[in-house]
């Protein structure tokens, strides 16, 4: 009788050790993150928690302890990883599907494709009217995502090949944020993950050789057509690995990655 009830002991303690992750980071992911989450909340396998913030935020978290799982649309710097590991902690990354990311300009813009140079002039400030790229007359009003968030980075890499933004950019601390701006605005311009378009927002074909422009849709990013294309992360200490593992496994079973792809995403 004695080891039955210590069983059940074991299996309440362990029960509760697997509840209440916390999840942190990436905007880009945070659909996602909360889709898994309520699905698994859903199946009585435990009580999951999502915050966006950006994926810089996430992976702070993990240093101080106020995440269980960081979430991030870019690696891990190399800053990052040295704090973690003097801080003695041990971090497990996995790729959890994968994004399109896209320039998003107003509706009323007749401006339907630029070249990754254009964006990098526009970006810059080298390009500050619409009538330089085919457009209107018409002052470029130019929004990005802040340098916290992964998608900023990711954009900067890619697009600005690592060149400065210019000062007169506008950050914005989600990608809802950046959604709404554009589509307010007449001149605007900005840079989103794929899932996040909006019928209030239209997205620009780009090309990398100023020859085939490719439009952002989940089939040119799937066959590789469509260039900008990256993974996704979660990252967790892996000392928390068997309190995450219950919800990290779901992310990638079949039924998880189905989630991914629902919500707008790529599966692996």
């Amino acid at each position: 009788m004695k080891k039955v009830i210590l069983g059940c002991a074991l299996l309440i303690a362990s029960t509760t050790f697997a509840q209440n992750i916390k999840i942190k980071g990436s905007d880009t992911i945070l659909p996602i993150a909360q889709e898994e989450a309520s699905v698994f909340n859903k199946m009585g396998k435990g009580s999951v928690s999502v915050t966006g913030g950006g994926s810089g935020v996430g992976i702070a978290s993990l240093l101080d302890n106020t995440t269980d799982i960081a979430t991030a649309s870019r690696k891990m710097k190399m800053n990052e990883k040295i704090k973690l590991s003097q801080a003695g902690k041990k971090v497990k990354q996995i790729i959890i599907g994968r994004d399109a990311l896209s320039v998003i300009v107003n509706p009323s813009n007749p401006v339907k494709k630029l070249t990754r140079a254009q964006l990098e002039g526009i970006y810059t400030g080298k390009i500050k009217n619409w009538k330089e790229v085919g457009g209107k007359d018409m002052n470029i009003v130019v929004y990005s995502r802040e340098s916290s968030s992964g998608t900023f980075e990711f954009f900067k890499e890619h697009i600005m090949q690592k060149k400065n933004f210019a000062s007169s950019v506008l950050a914005m601390p989600a990608t809802g944020a950046v959604v709404q701006s554009v589509s307010q605005t007449a001149g605007a311009i900005g840079y989103i993950g794929m899932a996040y378009d909006n019928p209030k927002v239209r997205q620009l074909s780009i090309s990398y050789d100023g020859k085939t422009f490719t439009e952002p849709t989940r089939e040119n990013a799937k066959n590789g057509k469509y260039p900008v294309v990256r993974p996704l992360y979660i990252y967790y200490v892996t000392t928390s690995e068997a309190k995450v593992k219950p919800f990290v496994d779901f992310v990638m079973s079949k039924k998880g990655q189905a989630i991914i792809d629902k919500v707008g995403y790529l599966s692996l």
